[in-house]
């Protein structure tokens, strides 16, 4: 699936409705509540509210929960997924899935904790066919908490 690189404008942002149009997950896997500044198919921000009903914090910890970390790297992924998916017209869309292929140099530096706003920013780092490589960072207030680099793979369903 090679994709001719083509110019689009910038998208300001792109809400939960849309989102669920372009990746697979749902609740309670999907991690990312709306998305910004989304240059498509190069970067893009995606935006999670961390609540503290979320199920995961269940078991992570009850008495001081903490966002995983795999779940960080995760929604990154699926924020890079956006940024793919926004390259294609809705149509080439269709049948198209996000396959996560590899994480290298994770970092995380602080605790997400309920009540933070994370902000994950991706970049393109290389496209070669329909395998993407990006590199992320994830903030809270505007603080380094995560970061990581990770390719995926486009798939269209035959």
């Amino acid at each position: 699936m090679e994709k001719e690189t083509v110019k689009q404008a910038p998208i300001s942002e792109i809400n939960i409705q849309e989102i669920m149009k372009m990746l697979p997950h749902r609740a309670p896997f999907l991690l990312i509540d709306k998305m910004k500044d989304v240059v498509p198919g190069i970067s893009g921000v995606g935006i999670k509210n961390v609540t503290a009903d979320e199920p995961f914090f269940q078991g992570h910890f009850p008495d001081n929960p903490i966002m995983p970390g795999v779940l960080q790297v995760e929604a990154m992924a699926q924020t890079a997924g956006i940024v793919v998916m926004t390259s294609f017209s809705p149509a080439e869309r269709l049948g198209c899935s996000v396959y996560f292929m590899t994480v290298d140099d994770v970092k995380f530096r602080k605790p997400v904790v309920p009540g933070d706003v994370l902000e994950l920013h991706v970049c393109k780092a290389q496209n070669v066919r329909n395998v993407f490589k990006f590199k992320g960072e994830a903030f809270v207030n505007g603080k380094l908490v995560a970061q990581a680099s990770f390719s995926a793979m486009i798939l269209k369903k035959e």
